[in-house]
């Protein structure tokens, strides 16, 4: 063979070359994907939202009476009994005079007396009237039981005595009044400036109303308090409940008596509870994303034993995840899978390196997985998060 023909050769055969490499360059390449497998095992759908326990039997303990409260010896924490004394409400001091005052108090003291000298001058007037009666009647009745009076003069008599008597009378309870009146105004004067604390009696002791501890203390120092002002909040931390504010659309789903369990409260295991009530009455909240939100409260009981929460108090964060639907064994697979097609749902089953569409019935959806009641069985490889470029037939490999 001459040189020429070995060029020849030599020629064709790089063409063949690049040809090929062009070929395979060019060729469909697999995409690739991410795979999971259709298994089957529990599967819960949940609401979980952020609460926070409360005390059920919680008392706000108000002053009955305005005055002067001593200082607080408990402090928050603090075990109380039921009846024991939590602090003391004094009179308060009495207000100074000023001269002006002191001289109107002391012509009010005259006054007084007047009034009573009065008074008692008009118990002898009536007492005088009343004896002047008794004898007019007195003396009628036997010229009555001779004929020589009528009917109606004896009764006028008997009248007279009857109102002379209640005159009498009257004019002795105005001597009452007024020996009241003038003990009053000397009181006024007297006990001007002088503290009301003096006296024992006169102390208001402010008792706890259950076995429990002290909450909160408002007023803590010595201190001028109103009446109805708020002074204590006492409570019984070994009956607790939790409140949880949750969306309004996932609250209508929530049902009394329903399983909730509560996780991040602190302790190594989550704890069990139950569903007390679910209020009929939202609110608006604002999010931290700025976004109005109407919310709903859902009070829940801790059916687990005491023992398990007994560091829990009053206000303390967990958070709930109310059990809305659960199954121990379900065919499931990751949520991602899923995509709309037909007015249903579909996914792609990866067969001999393709992905092959087909539509599926799905059931219960928690966001992670996806129970499927049609459409799949156990151990098939479905292609998640699939994108545009994927579809009905192409070649896939595993990412």
């Amino acid at each position: 063979m001459n040189i020429q023909w070995r060029r020849r050769i030599i020629w064709l055969a790089l063409a063949l070359l690049i040809i090929a490499a062009l070929v395979y360059g060019f060729r469909p390449q697999p995409r690739l994907v991410d795979i999971a497998k259709a298994t089957r095992g529990p599967m819960q759908v949940s609401v979980g939202e952020e609460g926070k326990t409360r005390v059920i039997d919680r008392y706000d303990i108000s002053a009955p009476v305005a005055g002067m409260t001593c200082r607080v010896d408990l402090d928050v924490g603090d075990p109380v009994e039921k009846g024991q004394a939590l602090i003391t409400i004094n009179p308060l001091e009495s207000q100074a005079l000023d001269p002006r005052s002191r001289a109107e108090a002391e012509a009010r003291i005259a006054a007084a007396a007047s009034a009573l000298h009065v008074a008692e001058q008009n118990v002898k007037s009536a007492r005088a009237e009343k004896d002047l009666a008794d004898k007019e009647l007195s003396r009628l009745q036997p010229l009555f039981d001779k004929g020589h009076v009528s009917q109606g003069q004896l009764d006028q008599a008997a009248a007279a005595v009857q109102t002379t008597r209640a005159a009498s009378r009257s004019a002795q309870f105005a001597v009452d009044v007024a020996r009241h009146e003038l003990e009053a105004a000397r009181t006024a004067l007297s006990y001007t400036g002088v503290k009301g604390q003096d006296d024992p009696d006169a102390n208001v002791q402010v008792r706890s109303p259950i076995n429990g501890r002290l909450l909160a203390i408002h007023q803590e120092c010595e201190g001028v308090v109103a009446a109805g002002q708020a002074l204590l909040v006492v409570g019984d931390t070994r009956s607790l409940e939790v409140e949880t504010d949750v969306l309004s659309a996932d609250a209508v789903k929530i049902k009394p008596g329903m399983r909730v369990e509560f996780h991040r409260w602190g302790g190594e295991k989550p704890l069990q509870g139950q569903v007390r009530t679910v209020e009929p009455v939202g609110f608006t909240k604002i999010s931290a994303l700025g976004v109005e939100e109407q919310r709903v409260l859902v009070i829940s009981d801790i059916t687990s034993g005491p023992a398990q929460w007994e560091s829990l108090g009053d206000g303390y964060r967990v958070e709930a995840e109310f059990i809305l639907w659960q199954s121990d064994d379900v065919l499931q697979i990751p949520a991602s899978a899923l995509f709309r097609f037909n007015d249903g749902w579909a996914l792609f089953v990866m067969q001999n390196a393709k992905a092959i569409r087909r539509e599926v019935k799905v059931g219960q959806r928690n966001g992670l997985s996806a129970e499927i009641l049609e459409g799949l069985t156990e151990g098939e490889t479905v292609i998640t998060h699939p994108d545009n470029t994927i579809e009905d037939g192409v070649a896939v490999k595993q990412r």
